[in-house]
């Protein structure tokens, strides 16, 4: 699919266009400015190795924090938005 489609789709239906479980995906619309947020789910277990959501040439962002909510099992949805400047982020 063309990038101009899926800002298309997007346009013309008015909807929100989920991911759920693809990096790669993910990163070519980060890529291509067609993200708005990001849900991402924090597990409170240790797996050991596997795939990073944002490998090596992912652009840097700068991400805002809109929501963090917690399940009662421990899981943490973080919500981000409100895209700041791009660069590097760093823990204050």
């Amino acid at each position: 699919m063309a990038d101009g489609q899926v800002a298309e789709l997007k346009r013309r239906h008015g909807r929100e266009i989920q991911v759920h479980g693809s990096g790669d995906l993910a990163q070519t619309l980060l890529a291509h400015d067609l993200v708005d947020d990001f849900h991402v789910w924090l597990f409170p277990v240790i797996l050991g190795s596997g795939k990073r959501l944002f490998s090596s040439g992912t652009e840097p962002a700068a991400l805002t924090l809109v929501d963090s909510k917690r399940s009662s099992t421990g899981v943490v949805v973080n919500t981000t938005g409100a895209w700041g400047s791009r660069g590097t982020g760093r823990l204050s």
